[in-house]
């Protein structure tokens, strides 16, 4: 009786333990990482221009512009013309920043700090490419497209060199990872092109 029980004990008991005898086999390979599937809108635009700011430029569709009231992570009161072009879809913003020429911001300075901003990633960068801008609307400028795991690897300035003084900067809200993120940067890239291309000082 008891010799009975033990041998319907072990016939329950065996596929239990091959399954785990064969699990222990085999070499295993692990699956390559992945990464979430970003779906692009389509590319359309419109003329964004602020009544109260001195210039306009074209924005993708899908892209929306909020007043800035941070700077360097601390709250401040909005500030005209301190501009945020988000992109909810790829988690991401262009953050503006303009400023007038006088005496007391001079175009000198003003080159000089946006310049600084834009190395300042250059712990992080692989490269940094100074490109020049110039649009048919006679806005000039540099773009600067820094290559790794930057914070920000796209970043602009635009000027008439008497008046008007405009940075850009584009973040996404997620850590920097060159590999994941290539593909957003170099779409927000094109729709940051566009921008350029038409921005016009009023």
């Amino acid at each position: 009786m008891r010799h009975n029980v033990m041998f319907k004990v072990l016939l329950l008991l065996l596929p239990v333990l091959c399954l785990v005898l064969s699990s222990c086999h085999g070499d295993y390979t692990p699956k390559p990482k992945a990464y979430p599937r970003v779906v692009y809108p389509e590319r359309k635009y419109e003329m964004y221009d602020p009544k109260d700011c001195p210039f306009k430029f074209e924005k993708p569709v899908y892209a929306t512009v909020s007043q800035d009231t941070v700077f360097f992570g601390q709250k401040i009161l909005a500030i005209d013309c301190w501009l945020n072009v988000n992109f909810p879809s790829l988690n991401g913003t262009i953050n503006l920043t303009y400023k007038e020429i006088n005496d007391t911001m001079k175009l000198e300075r003003l080159i000089e700090d946006a310049h600084k901003m834009s190395f300042k990633h250059t712990t992080k960068a692989d490269y940094i490419d100074e490109i020049r801008i110039v649009n048919d609307h006679g806005v000039g400028g540099i773009l600067y497209d820094v290559g790794g795991n930057a914070a920000s690897n796209v970043q602009f300035f635009l000027t008439d060199t008497n008046h008007h003084f405009l940075r850009g900067a584009l973040y996404f809200n997620s850590e920097p990872n060159t590999d994941s993120m290539a593909p957003v940067v170099t779409f927000v890239k094109e729709d940051m092109k566009r921008m350029l291309k038409t921005f016009q000082w009023k």
